[in-house]
């Protein structure tokens, strides 16, 4: 998990369909892990901060310990909760007070035993008084810390979450852990975005070095958008996994339905999109249908040209580099402030210099243009190349200013406002034309440029 967070890690530990995601998301207290009745559907270990108890501790929701029918992935879902076994210092072990005790209950046990973790036994769907009696069907574990729940229904949280503050450790309770003030400093959210398979997660995994997300050659191996902290340079960033998104008239049933929303919610969350494009494939009608995403919500970008390893040519390899970027280019050209970047998520090469790009786009977000310098340009734009005139008017500019926006963002699109006599004569292909200009002046690399048009008249202006 990650190494410099200074909160307890509280993972949530069991077989599919115990209620381990019903269960993460009453403890952080938003919906973040997909919730449905079919095993196996928390795939990979997602995180979030739990502020609910005396102190904020990070829970981790582990994939199920045994699959339905995925003999290869239930191996990697088994060596990632080895992992978050190993890696954290109380374990959740949650286990379904309907469905009794199973051999698989009884194993996991015998796993957590050996860790010599805290461990608290948490049996869920206990949902009434009456169902109390159940509880006794899982005394023969040997654990002696446990606590009936109703995830569903929020019984028995708060009694868990008392059990879980008299186990932190001296170290983290006596440690200054500020969560939600404003001294905080946000780490970088990207959100890596693409069709299934085209290797989101193994991007991930190259640049964390550890098999956070799942990866398979199954497409859709990836269900839940995943946070992912990671800490490089001194820099904090937070990778978002997302499920692959693909044409809602082929989702095989809600779950795939219920990931692509949570993916298009990432986009909306991140700081900064990656989208991943397969170099196998090329850039196919779902990769311009995502980039137009990603377009539609203004956000900052890059695209990375992913499996480099699988087409790269003994010979030219520049100039091979260079023709597959400009028909990416070409291809999606409404996102073209996009730097691109060709890259092997499997080898890893090229891979560090995503984060090179990443700086000069939070770089260029940093920039300002001045009043005087922003109004001298476009007035020059307006006098080249004059807008049309629309209904017998033309659109005429009286001055511009660039805003400041959101400062607690670290990234974000350039913003500009420019006072006219009347915007609805500002036409598409106009707007086209001064962003170019713009960029021509100073590229703004990875960053959108949104043009906003306020009334003002002209007698007001002089």
């Amino acid at each position: 998990m990650n190494g410099t967070n200074k909160s307890p890690n509280v993972a949530i530990v069991g077989r599919p369909n115990v209620g381990k995601s019903a269960l993460f998301n009453r403890l952080i207290g938003r919906r973040i892990a997909i919730v449905h009745d079919q095993p196996g559907i928390t795939r990979d270990r997602i995180s979030a901060v739990c502020t609910r108890g005396t102190q904020p501790f990070v829970v981790w929701d582990t994939g199920g310990v045994a699959g339905v029918g995925e003999s290869k992935l239930t191996t990697q879902v088994r060596r990632a909760v080895e992992g978050a076994i190993r890696e954290s210092d109380i374990l959740l072990f949650i286990v379904d007070a309907k469905h009794g005790l199973s051999p698989v209950d009884q194993e996991l046990a015998r796993m957590l035993r050996k860790s010599r973790k805290p461990v608290v036994l948490v049996i869920n769907k206990i949902d009434n008084d009456k169902q109390e009696n159940l509880v006794a069907d899982f005394a023969s574990l040997g654990f002696s810390r446990s606590q009936s729940v109703s995830a569903e229904h929020n019984r028995g949280i708060s009694e868990l979450l008392r059990a879980i503050d008299q186990l932190v450790p001296l170290s983290f309770a006596s440690a200054e852990i500020k969560y939600g003030t404003s001294h905080i400093k946000h780490p970088l959210a990207i959100a890596i975005i693409g069709r299934p398979n085209v290797g989101k997660s193994s991007l991930i995994n190259s640049i964390v070095r550890s098999e956070r997300a799942i990866v398979s050659e199954l497409p859709g191996t990836t269900r839940d958008a995943v946070d992912i902290s990671y800490q490089r340079d001194g820099q904090e960033f937070l990778f978002i996994d997302t499920a692959g998104i693909r044409r809602r008239s082929k989702h095989s049933s809600s779950v795939e339905v219920f990931s692509v929303m949570r993916a298009e919610r990432s986009i909306r969350r991140a700081d900064l999109c990656v989208l991943i494009v397969d170099l196998t494939m090329g850039v196919t009608a779902q990769d311009k249908r995502i980039a137009g995403l990603i377009q539609k919500a203004r956000k900052p970008a890059i695209v990375v040209l992913n499996k480099w390893d699988l087409i790269k040519p003994k010979r030219k390899e520049k100039q091979t580099m260079a023709q597959l970027v400009d028909e990416t280019r070409a291809r999606i050209f409404f996102l073209d402030y996009a730097p691109a970047l060709i890259a092997s998520a499997l080898t890893g090469e090229n891979i560090g210099k995503l984060f090179t790009l990443i700086e000069h786009v939070r770089r260029a977000a940093q920039q300002h243009v001045g009043t005087g310098v922003l109004n001298r340009l476009l007035r020059a734009a307006f006098a080249a190349n004059p807008p049309a005139i629309i209904s017998g008017h033309r659109l005429k500019l009286f001055y511009a200013v660039q805003t400041s926006g959101n400062q607690d963002r670290q990234l974000q699109p350039l913003e500009f406002v420019l006072f006219v006599n009347d915007p609805r004569l500002f036409s598409e292909a106009y707007r086209r034309y001064l962003e170019a200009r713009i960029r021509k002046a100073q590229a703004y690399p990875g960053l959108p440029i949104i043009l906003r048009l306020r009334p003002r008249s002209e007698t007001r202006e002089k």
